[in-house]
Order: structure tokens, then sequence, then C-alpha cells
């Protein structure tokens, strides 16, 4: 099965859509870890899940994401 995304498009474009799905994955993956830890009781990890220096890396990506796919329609439009 052909991916439709990569017809006709960049390869900028499909990097940043293939960042965007992990960085969500990611996200999902923290949001799954903090409810089961709060659920069975383990303080250790809701404490670790909500360190200030993980959001400020978490936010880093998201703006490093936004600013990739920003490049990839500027050049997809001027194309």
């Amino acid at each position: 099965m052909k991916n439709k995304l990569n017809q006709g498009s960049s390869s900028l474009f499909y990097v940043a859509c293939k960042g965007l799905k992990y960085f969500l994955l990611t996200l999902l993956g923290f949001a799954i870890a903090f409810v089961m830890s709060r659920v069975f009781g383990v303080s250790q990890v809701v404490q670790m899940l909500l360190y200030p220096s993980i959001w400020a890396w978490i936010f880093r990506i998201a703006v490093s994401i936004f600013c990739l796919f920003a490049v990839a329609i500027i050049y997809e439009s001027s194309r």
C-alpha cells in the first residue's frame, strides 16, 4: 500500500508529520503513566512526571515541531 502523503509533497512535510505522530504518542504515554500511577498510589512516578524540567523539554519539542511544520508549509507554498 502506497503512502499518499509522500506523493507530491516534500519529505520535510513527511518528517514533520512523523515527528508530530511520535510526539503525540509520547504525550499519550505520559498521560497513561500519570493515571496509572495515581490509581495505584505510586507517588514517585507522579512527582517525576510533574517536574518543571520535563515540561520545559516537552514545550521545546512542541515548538520545534511547530516550526518544522511552518517551514514545510512555506516551502510547499513556494513551489
